[in-house]
């Protein structure tokens, strides 16, 4: 059976389109307090560029034994080139469009004992031209892959996200979409979306308990025409709304170290399992696996497919 996954794995072809960024980490340790300021002094010891985002995406399927192809959009700066190296040393066709009018997205992470002290980010907006590029790269790409992911993190990448779902139905590939903001009549039409509690909360409200909860996420399912909606609940699992049903996995326990990235590594193994032919309730299961394995490793990380099969067992 092991055998089998990793082969059907190994033919699926994944296209990811988002928002990259570069996930930088300082590890250091500290031992004292500012005498300037009521803050820890963290001494940096080694520092760690990972990629981050729809990077990340394309950063799980790829080490899970899939294949995947990356559309984005980056500066022109170092942190490009960081972030096309780390895509070359995964074996990830990458196509990262240049904005030589913006910076390529930076979270800066500090990290000590484990533990992240603070975030710095730096973002823009891409421009309309750039866009424009990227999508036609889109339309070309579209006929070779089994599935799509749209990872939108709210920094513009996906700025012709509808145009994109209209096309994938038009070829008849299924479109998992990691959402973000509060206006999801965009992504009218997708197959799936994956959002978190409080993604969901944003859009639907709050829910006082399961039964409330199903029927707002299946009228959210309803209006907007998809198949399903996957919601990541943490240390409750997943659960998967479809037509007339529910199934929900529950989470495998497990020491959390850090959940960043968790959220890449569901829509990753869904989209694969998706693309190479597995039902969505089975997919939820691998998914699940998946993410339990990521949250026990500090920083955006990935999960191998070894690590998967001992997570399954």
């Amino acid at each position: 059976m092991t055998a089998d996954l990793l082969q059907q794995f190994n033919a699926a072809r994944v296209l990811v389109v988002g928002d990259v960024m570069l996930d930088r980490y300082w590890f250091g340790d500290t031992h004292r307090i500012s005498p300037e300021a009521p803050v820890p002094v963290a001494k940096i010891e080694r520092t760690e560029n990972r990629a981050g985002g729809a990077a990340n995406v394309a950063r799980n399927i790829a080490s899970l034994g899939g294949q995947a192809v990356l559309l984005s959009v980056t500066g022109d700066d170092e942190a490009a080139d960081s972030l096309r190296d780390l895509m070359q040393a995964e074996n990830i066709t990458a196509r990262l469009f240049r904005d030589n009018t913006i910076s390529t997205t930076i979270k800066l992470r500090v990290i000590a004992r484990n533990q992240q002290l603070i975030r710095l980010d730096f973002e823009n907006r891409p421009n309309h031209e750039i866009l424009k590029m990227a999508m036609n790269e889109f339309t070309q790409r579209l006929p070779e892959c089994d599935a799509v992911v749209l990872s939108d993190y709210g920094k513009g990448g996906l700025t012709h996200v509808s145009e994109m779902i209209d096309l994938a139905r038009e070829y008849k590939k299924p479109v998992l979409i990691d959402p973000k903001g509060s206006d999801y009549l965009r992504y009218k039409g997708a197959t799936m979306i994956t959002p978190n509690r409080a993604e969901l909360r944003e859009v639907v409200g709050a829910w006082r308990d399961e039964t409330e909860l199903t029927a707002k996420t299946q009228q959210l399912r309803e209006n907007l025409r998809l198949q399903s909606v996957l919601l990541t609940r943490s240390e409750e699992g997943l659960s998967l709304f479809g037509h007339n049903s529910v199934v929900h996995h529950p989470t495998t326990a497990r020491e959390v170290y850090d959940v960043s990235g968790a959220g890449d590594t569901v829509i990753a193994t869904m989209a694969l399992s998706i693309a190479a032919g597995l039902p969505e309730t089975e997919a939820m299961k691998i998914a699940n696996a998946a993410a339990g394995v990521v949250v026990g490793k500090v920083g955006t990380a990935v999960c191998s497919f070894d690590e998967l099969v001992g997570a399954l067992v």
